[in-house]
């Protein structure tokens, strides 16, 4: 860990081996960023992982560095007890990147918590996924723009957002809140201050039969939900299906998520859903 004009430096390498029945996980470290808890709440063949970053934010100069590989037939659950959060910055970028390969076989679920954009903040939240033949990944990515409920909106400042899948899938874009079209526009985020998205990725291209069956896995959960989010559902490859929302807190889309997730779950993977202990906290 290093601390310089340029900020704190944190990188993590996770690391999930299929060894008999059971997912291990073998992890380094640098700086402030480390495993809290690897968990086996389903049995061995899955693993939680709950990562923690003491220090709970990010400033200019900051950054945090998440490599991630889940071998041959392994199967992974991560998630975080908190929020990430970039806060205010009078000058540099706060960068966090995850760069996740899912071999053959593997599974993913990245489920972190919400990232949420401070006022002032100069922030950067890049995540990139590779899928090899006959991996499958579930992930998301839920983001707030200020605080609204705190009186702390999001006035000043940029996030920049990336969200990879690669060969098949990219979004990314800037969230400028001086960009007034975006932030309040109809076509923009419509005054929304919590921005979502939820994929369903595979390494092979899916059958037709299938992606229909995520697409209505996912549409029959959002027709139930309440009138609070705005989600729509799209398949614009044969290898992923993508599920954003808008709502004005991330509460709402929080929900939504969750619910999918534990749809798809149980429907493509036939799998239980179990709820990682730390969401309940």
């Amino acid at each position: 860990m290093t601390n310089t004009l340029t900020g704190w430096h944190a990188a993590l390498q996770l690391d999930y081996q299929k060894n008999s029945e059971k997912t291990d996980v073998a992890h380094t470290h640098n700086g402030p960023l480390r495993v809290l808890k690897s968990l086996y709440p389903e049995g061995s063949a899955i693993c939680h992982t709950v990562l923690v970053h003491p220090p709970g934010g990010l400033v200019g100069g900051d950054r945090i560095d998440i490599r991630l590989t889940a071998h041959p037939y392994s199967h992974a659950l991560v998630t975080t007890p908190g929020a990430t959060r970039f806060y205010r910055t009078e000058k540099g970028l706060a960068a966090q990147e995850l760069k996740a390969k899912i071999c053959r076989h593997a599974r993913l679920e990245w489920l972190p918590l919400e990232t949420i954009a401070y006022n002032q903040c100069q922030g950067l939240n890049k995540i990139c996924f590779e899928i090899e033949d006959g991996g499958e990944l579930i992930a998301w990515d839920i983001t707030a723009l200020g605080l609204p409920t705190a009186a702390l909106p999001f006035e000043q400042g940029q996030l920049q957002q990336h969200m990879e899948v690669k060969d098949i899938w990219l979004e990314r874009g800037l969230i400028d809140a001086n960009d007034h079209r975006l932030m309040s526009g109809p076509l923009g985020l419509a005054n929304h201050r919590c921005t979502s998205t939820l994929v369903f990725a595979t390494g092979t291209d899916m059958t037709r039969d299938r992606r229909n069956f995520a697409l209505s896995l996912a549409r029959d959960v959002a027709n139930r939900q309440s009138g609070e989010v705005l989600a729509g559902v799209t398949s614009p490859h044969a290898r992923i299906v993508v599920l954003r929302a808008l709502s004005p807190l991330v509460e709402p889309t929080q929900t939504l998520f969750r619910a999918v997730w534990a749809a798809w779950r149980n429907g493509l993977w036939e799998i239980e859903s179990k709820p990682p202990r730390i969401w309940a906290m």
